[in-house]
């Protein structure tokens, strides 16, 4: 059976490719955050709608063994599966350290008069860790709305705020399906402040902004990509549960190319202890603060997302009443890399309405590049980022 780590990584490149057809700057999300959600929608999805979201879930590209079959019996052995999987990485985050603060929270918000399946509310409970908490979306949507923010900001240290904007819902908003994920590190070998200078950030070959650049040279997890004419970097976070993987394109606008080769599968080959070797690399990399919000509901779609956000979704395994339909997906990330380490924090919510019907190697990160934010036990990658802009 094909890992979860495995299958969010297809999860998170797709959307990546997708995010990257229409944003020029910075890109930055957590694939964990947004599969966990999605994970809560399939709990309850029946027929087309549950057959789409596995799909896009655990692409045949890498995660076969997800596919839907045609029995029954192994839809459900299967469907069960991919819960257990993402039961056992939550237990397993939670039992972080105090070193590496790594959180993952999900919540329901249902109207109180809304009469959703107890069945599902339990399985949500027993493989997501969900709770429902009643709230009145008929009388109070705006006041409702501010609730659900505050809980998003108290889960993220206050870096994801205002996630649903005013307006966002109505009378009509039956549940709101929250996940966030948090994480403050410490690396594993700090970069000294006094080494941090000013130098200039190449967005192109032609422009170029000041950053903060910080460097240290120590022993890192490192590969040389000559076929993609590119290097990568594995710089771990206290404990070695987490690492941070930079991938570095040799040429300053390089970064396009690398993207149209890259896939996966080779990400994960290129990670893999067999392929990395522990070098001494002269790193220096800008501190960063990234901070997106996106409305993933194009994006899913053209992933194959369809019936998902119309009103012919299948939503019967959370009520026994028709026309619950997805009607928002947001997800809002944050990301601050600084020479003591990392903070990032992301949050993806979804509203639901009823409808009316040998030596030291160089690794200088002066130029685009792309990173992602690994856990070492799941092989899940928890964040994805492009830094293209200062």
């Amino acid at each position: 059976m094909d890992s979860l780590g495995t299958a969010t990584a297809q999860f998170g490149f797709d959307l990546f490719k997708e995010l990257d057809k229409t944003n020029d700057g910075n890109v930055f999300f957590s694939p964990v955050g947004i599969s966990t959600a999605i994970g809560m929608i399939l709990l309850g999805s029946r027929g087309a709608t549950a057959s789409e979201l596995q799909k896009v879930l655990y692409s045949k590209k890498g995660t076969g063994s997800f596919r839907i079959k045609s029995a029954e019996k192994e839809v459900i052995e299967k469907t069960e599966e991919i819960y257990n999987q993402f039961q056992k990485l939550l237990t397993e985050i939670s039992k972080f350290p105090n070193d590496n603060e790594l959180k993952i929270s999900n919540r329901l918000f249902g109207e109180k008069t809304y009469l959703f399946l107890q069945k599902y509310i339990d399985y949500v409970e027993k493989y997501y860790h969900a709770s429902l908490e009643p709230v009145d979306f008929v009388n109070a949507a705006d006041e409702s709305r501010k609730k659900i923010n505050s809980w998003v900001e108290s889960q993220t240290n206050e870096k994801v705020k205002n996630l649903f904007p005013e307006g966002s819902f109505n009378s009509s908003t039956k549940l709101v399906l929250i996940n966030t994920v948090y994480f403050k590190g410490l690396w594993d070998r700090e970069f000294e402040k006094d080494h941090t200078k000013e130098e200039e950030f190449w967005l192109n070959k032609n422009t170029s902004k000041p950053v903060q650049m910080m460097s240290q040279c120590s022993s890192c997890s490192f590969a040389l990509l000559e076929d993609l004419q590119a290097k990568i970097v594995g710089i771990p976070y206290k404990n070695n549960d987490l690492s941070m993987f930079v991938l570095l394109p040799n040429d300053v606008d390089g970064l396009e190319k690398i993207i149209d080769k890259l896939s996966p599968e080779k990400l994960v080959e290129w990670t893999s202890p067999g392929h990395l070797e522990q070098r001494r690399v002269d790193l220096r990399m800008p501190r960063m603060q990234v901070e997106e919000s996106y409305e993933l509901e194009p994006m899913l779609e053209a992933m194959g997302m369809h019936t998902a956000f119309s009103e012919c979704g299948d939503y019967a395994g959370m009520s026994a009443r028709s026309g619950l339909h997805v009607q928002k997906f947001l997800h809002r990330s944050f990301i601050v890399v600084t020479e003591d380490g990392v903070e990032a924090a992301a949050g993806t919510g979804m509203g639901f309405m009823v409808s009316s019907a040998a030596g030291c190697e160089l690794v200088h990160c002066n130029h685009p590049f792309l990173f992602f934010i690994r856990h070492r036990e799941s092989d899940s990658i928890i964040f994805f980022g492009r830094f293209s802009s200062p």
